[in-house]
Parts: structure tokens; C-alpha cells; sequence
């Protein structure tokens, strides 16, 4: 053997070692919540296994720990078909029905006291996962029950997910289905971030992992710190006979399974179960909305069947959403970045899960008709599965309702900050502050928008840094960044809250270097940080190429807006009347004279690739991914994100999947190097 030959032998045997080493680490600390290892540790093996895999391209394995956060950005998620369709769940509020049901099936099978699982109900996104061989292959949600969505890149970031099983007495194939959840620490936490970034919070842990799955981005759902319960394993080939069996042997194959089930074999017994969890669940730190109760044995599964959407076999108990009652003390009125104005119920403080709770929104002026909200009312308010608590039914007092004296709560009509006599476009449900030069609020928003990571990624100013500056007369406009100084900037500040924020030199300095960056910013996102009412990334980017410039779009009419894609009359109305106002052009200038991008730059003159769709995968050594998707962009072509009969060219990097290259074979679609791209635009 060669030097060479052992120095690769060598390099293959350290490199499945680390990856075995670290799938463990990595169960145990996501699964077991026992690490052995310091997080520093960790990201040092998994640096020098991320060094040996490049170093070794031979060796790519898509099931490696490095390869968790690596997936393409996907703007059409795949569909594809469950081979065991994925059935909901019948539910019931009712006792008497789970009473019933559990009689229903004694006497289908004659059979006494069987043994029932009773399992926590998870709050969630409902996935299935396919492993074949000990890996993951694919990872689907339920769709329609028959038809789901792929997901599978999204889901390699759930870090308690293996992407290789332990030990060796699993199935060669087999699907595992869960729930997809956030936990309350990290959708509180998420949260704040994006209010400290001056975005809207979520509403609820639910919606968010479910929006967080279908996201384009798997390193943006990476950032969200999802959790997955995994419960329900199917399959030609299991041998355990009972689902406690299948749950244990599935955390002995790596899978994070659910943890305080208990096995009856009464309904005294699932009494017991149901009643402890309606107290106990807010002590969890994840959202449940009741208890799921299935047959242990699996053998009965079959005989009792299905109905067309429903198992015979199992079914869930929910619990009632928790409620308190409070008395309004007032109504207050915010105003978000585009001038959007949300009424606020405060009340006295109230106990609903977990939290004292003494504001919540009142969304809009129709959600207050619809409640019929009167002055001293009492709030119904529902906390249920979510963080953010809702209202559901307003109380009037007796006595003021007999006497006919009931005053009803009325929408403001004038800006609660500035003034200004507030806006309503037929279209829109909201209320908005159409000064939008002039009010506070707004200002800091669109500051905050500004220097977002999507918009001009001023890394070093975050959202609140920002506020102090602005607070302190610091920046006065968008163009005022660009004339900071490190002297201007150190200081120590206070808000009107007693808040306190320090910045020295260094921190001056970050600041400052992140600003000198964001000159060279695209016009696109230059565009989208102005923060026009409407304009979102998508539309930024599309705006930016039809028009190529900011003083075309400055001139354009409504029919010339309309006719660019997907822009309709209300945001060709907004961007019209941005362009008309003269602080915002005096704007556009200060920012052009500080240096910022105000036009499309362009490699290439001609349009060679008009007309012509590619497909990008893999890695290259000349481009970047969106290096190599923005030289097709700027030569007249188009990205798609999946192959398809009508496209026109696969470019084949290093460690592209095998799938996509037979699915290219299969259409007869041209794959192409890096090289043979080059060459076909010069």
C-alpha cells in the first residue's frame, strides 16, 4: 500500500468514527438530555469531521452530521404519496365518549379489560419519516392524509431526529410518524428576537413550527430550535407485537419517543391518566391539548380497521382550552413600522396557564364589534395550547345593561402617537397612521426593518441598539447611518423606562464596519430596507430587475406597475404615492450620495440564456450556489428549484444527490459542469 493509499484508508476510518461518535453525542444530548461532552467539544469533532469530508469528497455521505443544515433552497416543495395513508385522529371533549368508545371495542373483539396506552397529545405538526437501511430518507407532513409535502431537508435541522439509527435489530425499512413541536423556551425566545427586530411575533407554538417546516431556507429553520416526539412506527417487517414494545425498541433505535405514557386496562384508568395531565400540562415545557388513547396490542389494530378519515383502534380525549375571567381597565392603541394601528385590552392581572396574564390584543376594529366590547366589561380570556393569549367573550355589567347605559369601546379615529387621522383601504381590515414620516413608532420600525439581515444587515446594530441611537438624536434618517462616527456613537444611554445600554469604542467600531459593508448592498434589498408599504423581498427583487434602477421605478405610472408580475393595484397605489411624497425622494438622494447600490449591475450585456431553466446542485470551486444562480439570473435565464419535463439544463456540482441526477436522466434533460456553464455564457 501507497502512502497515499493508507493516508486515504486512514482518513475513511477516522471520518465514520467521528460521525459515529458524534450521532451519539448528538442523542445524547437532544434525546437524553444527558450530554457527556461540552458544546465546545462537540463543535470541535465536528469541525474536523466537517475538514476531513472536504478534504475527502469520496466520501460524502448524505447522512452525515455535517450535512444536517446543508439542503437547497426549495420554493416548491415535492408532493409525494404515503404509502400507509396518515389517518387523524376522532376527538372528543366529551368522558361519555371515551367511556363509549372503550366499550365499543370490548365488545367488537369480546374481549375484557384491555390494555389501553394513554399518551400525551402533542400540539404540533403531524410528520412521517421513512427509514430504509438505518437512514432517513425522506420526511413527509400529512398533507390530505394521502398526499403530503417533502420536507425532508427541513427536518435534517431537528437535531433530536436521527439521521442514522443505533444498533442493528431494526427494520430495512419502515415509517415512524410524530409531531413536529416548539418548545415554550424557544418560541419565547424566537419571539422576542423578532420584536426586538421590530417583525410581528407568532401567535402560537402550533402555527410556527408548522410555517417554520414549509420555510425555503433549511438554515432559517435551523435558527428555530424545533423538537420532534416521535410515537406511531409502521411497517411490513416489525417484529414487536404490542405499541409499548415499538415505542421502547424506537428509542433504542435513536428516536425521541414519548416519555410519560402509562398503560390501562379500565377506564378508571384512563380517568386517572386524563385528570392528572388536565392539571399537570402547564408545567411541561411544550404545548398539549389532550391525550391520545390507543390499543396496546397490535393485532387488533387490523381487526377493528378504519373508517374513511379515523382509526377504530384509537382516538383522543382534548382538553377544554383554559380560561379566566377579568375586568377591562383600558384599551390602548399600538402602531406597528407600516403604520398599522392594533388595539390592546389591559386588564387586571389574571393566573392562566402558568403566567400571570394582563394584556392581550384585540386584533382589529371588526374582532371589537364582533365581541361587542363595552367599557367595564369582563374579559373571557383563552389561553388553551398557546403562548399569546386571545379573548374570546366580553361580559357586560348587569346593571349598567338594564339601565341601558352600556358603552361600547370605539375604534380610534386619530393616530394615538401623532395624531393624524387614521386610513382605511376598502381591501384591508386595518386601521393605519398614514403619517408616515412624522411618527415615532413608525420611524423606529422602519429603522429597525432598515438594518435587518434580509434588508441592509448592519450586523452590529441590532434592534434595540438602534432604538437608543435614535432616541438620543443620534441618527435623525436612513442617510445619518452612513455619517456616524465611533465618537459619536460611544456613550451610555437610558430610555424613558430607566432601560440602560453602554457602547465603547469596540462596539462603536462593529457598528461602524457594518455600515461601511452595507454600501454594498444589491439594489434589491436597497429597495426592500426603504420599507415601502407592500414591498416584500420577492416583490423587492422582482421591482429591481423590471425597472433596473430606482429613477425608472421613481417614474413609473400605475399601469406601468401593474404590469410588472405579481404586482396588483394596491401595492402599484403604495409604491406610486411613496414616489410621490418629497421626503422620501430627498431620502433617495442622501442615500445615493452616501454610496448606496440604486441599480441592477449587470455581468453580461446580452440575454443568452433567455428563455432557458436550470436546476442547481451541488457545489463548485469557481461560484457559489447563488453566485452561479445569479450569473444565470443576469444572463436572461431562470431558476427553478425541482426537475421538471420543461427544464432545460441541470449544473452538476460536487456531492449532488444521486436522485436528482436520475430524475435529469429520466427526462432526457442535458446535466452540464460548471465548466460547460461557463463556457455557454462566454
Amino acid at each position: 500500500m501507497t502512502d497515499l493509499q493508507s493516508d486515504i484508508s486512514a482518513a475513511k476510518d477516522e471520518i465514520e468514527s467521528l460521525r459515529k461518535l458524534l450521532n451519539r453525542y448528538n442523542y445524547e444530548y437532544y434525546v437524553l438530555d444527558s450530554p457527556t461532552i461540552t458544546d465546545i467539544e462537540f463543535d470541535n469533532l465536528l469541525k474536523r469531521l466537517d475538514d476531513l469530508e472536504k478534504k475527502y469528497p469520496q466520501f460524502y455521505d448524505s447522512s452525515s452530521p455535517t450535512q444536517r443544515v446543508g439542503g437547497e433552497i426549495n420554493k416548491e416543495f415535492k408532493q409525494v404519496t404515503h404509502r400507509y395513508p396518515m389517518l387523524s385522529l376522532s376527538n372528543t371533549y366529551s368522558r361519555e365518549e371515551i367511556s363509549e368508545f372503550v366499550k365499543r371495542a370490548d365488545e367488537a373483539l369480546g374481549v375484557k379489560n384491555l390494555q389501553w396506552v394513554c399518551e400525551l397529545k402533542y400540539d404540533g405538526l403531524a410528520v412521517s419519516l421513512l427509514y430504509e437501511h438505518g437512514r432517513l430518507v425522506r420526511a413527509a407532513t400529512r398533507g390530505n392524509g394521502t398526499v403530503g409535502d417533502d420536507i425532508t431537508d427541513n427536518i435534517k435541522t431537528i437535531r433530536s431526529i436521527p439521521l442514522t439509527l443505533q444498533n442493528d435489530d431494526y427494520p430495512e425499512r419502515f415509517e415512524i410518524r410524530g409531531e413536529v413541536i416548539y418548545p415554550h423556551k424557544a418560541f419565547e425566545e424566537f419571539n422576542r428576537k423578532r420584536i426586538e427586530n421590530g417583525e410581528e411575533a407568532f401567535a402560537n407554538p402550533r402555527n410556527a413550527a408548522s410555517g417554520s417546516l414549509k420555510l425555503q431556507n433549511p438554515k432559517e429553520v435551523a435558527k428555530r430550535k424545533l423538537d420532534c416526539y416521535l410515537y406511531y412506527l409502521i411497517g411490513d417487517d416489525i417484529k414487536q407485537t404490542t405499541h409499548t414494545e415499538r415505542l421502547q425498541a424506537a428509542k433504542r433505535w435513536g428516536f425521541k419517543t414519548e416519555q410519560y405514557y402509562k398503560v390501562a386496562d379500565s377506564i378508571d384508568g384512563i380517568m386517572e391518566f386524563i385528570d392528572y395531565w388536565d392539571k399537570q400540562r402547564d408545567n411541561l415545557p411544550y404545548a398539549t391539548d389532550g391525550i391520545v388513547i390507543k390499543l396496546n396490542e397490535i393485532q387488533y389494530w387490523n381487526i377493528l380497521g378504519a373508517t374513511a378519515k379515523s382509526p377504530r383502534w384509537a382516538t383522543a380525549f382534548k382538553f377544554k382550552a383554559e380560561q379566566a375571567c377579568s375586568k377591562l381597565i383600558s384599551t390602548e392603541y399600538q402602531v406597528g413600522r407600516t403604520g398599522i394601528v392594533t388595539p390592546v385590552a389591559n386588564f387586571e392581572p389574571v393566573w392562566l396557564g402558568g403566567t400571570w396574564v394582563k394584556r392581550a390584543t384585540l386584533n382589529n376594529e371588526a374582532w371589537m364589534q364582533k365581541l361587542n366590547l363595552c367599557h367595564n366589561d369582563t374579559l373571557v380570556i383563552e389561553k388553551g395550547g398557546e403562548i399569546i393569549p386571545k379573548i374570546v367573550e366580553c361580559r357586560h355589567d348587569e346593571d349598567l345593561e338594564k339601565s341601558h347605559n352600556l358603552q361600547r369601546v370605539e375604534f380610534v379615529r386619530n393616530c394615538p402617537v401623532c395624531g393624524a387621522e387614521l386610513v382605511k383601504e376598502a381591501d384591508q381590515s386595518g386601521w393605519y397612521c398614514p403619517n408616515y414620516n412624522h411618527c415615532s413608532p413608525q420611524i423606529l420600525g422602519r429603522f429597525q426593518h432598515f438594518i435587518s439581515k434580509k434588508a441592509m444587515n448592519i450586523e452590529s446594530l441590532g434592534g434595540e441598539k438602534m432604538r437608543y441611537l435614535l432616541n438620543a438624536g443620534k441618527v435623525t434618517d436612513f442617510a445619518s447611518l452612513y455619517n456616524l462616527t465611533t465618537s459619536v456613537i460611544v456613550g451610555n444611554y437610558q430610555t424613558e423606562d430607566g432601560k440602560k445600554l453602554s457602547i465603547q469604542d469596540k462596539g462603536a467600531l462593529n457598528i461602524i464596519n457594518a455600515v461601511e459593508k452595507s454600501r454594498q448592498v444589491p439594489f434589491e434589498r436597497v429597495l426592500y430596507a426603504l420599507g415601502i408599504r407592500y414591498i416584500g423581498e420577492v416583490s423587492a427583487k422582482t421591482l429591481a430587475r423590471h425597472f433596473e434602477n430606482i429613477d425608472n421605478l421613481r417614474v413609473a405610472g400605475i399601469d406601468d406597475l401593474i404590469n410588472v408580475e405579481d404586482i396588483g393595484l394596491t401595492t402599484a397605489q403604495s409604491i406610486y404615492n411613496y414616489f410621490r411624497n418629497e421626503e422620501n425622494l430627498a431620502q433617495i438622494e442622501k442615500l445615493k450620495a452616501a454610496g448606496l447600490q440604486f441599480e441592477v449591475v449587470k455581468q453580461q450585456t446580452d440575454n443568452i440564456l433567455q428563455g432557458k431553466s436550470f436546476v442547481v446542485s451541488g457545489t463548485f470551486t469557481k461560484f457559489s450556489r447563488e453566485g452561479i444562480k445569479k450569473a444565470i439570473e443576469d444572463n436572461g435565464g431562470k431558476n427553478v428549484s425541482s426537475i421538471s419535463k420543461k427544464t432545460d439544463f441541470l449544473i452538476a456540482g460536487d456531492k449532488m444527490g444521486p436522485e436528482k441526477r436520475k430524475k435529469a436522466q429520466a427526462f432526457d434533460i442535458p446535466i452540464i459542469t460548471e465548466d460547460d456553464f461557463i463556457n455557454m455564457i462566454n
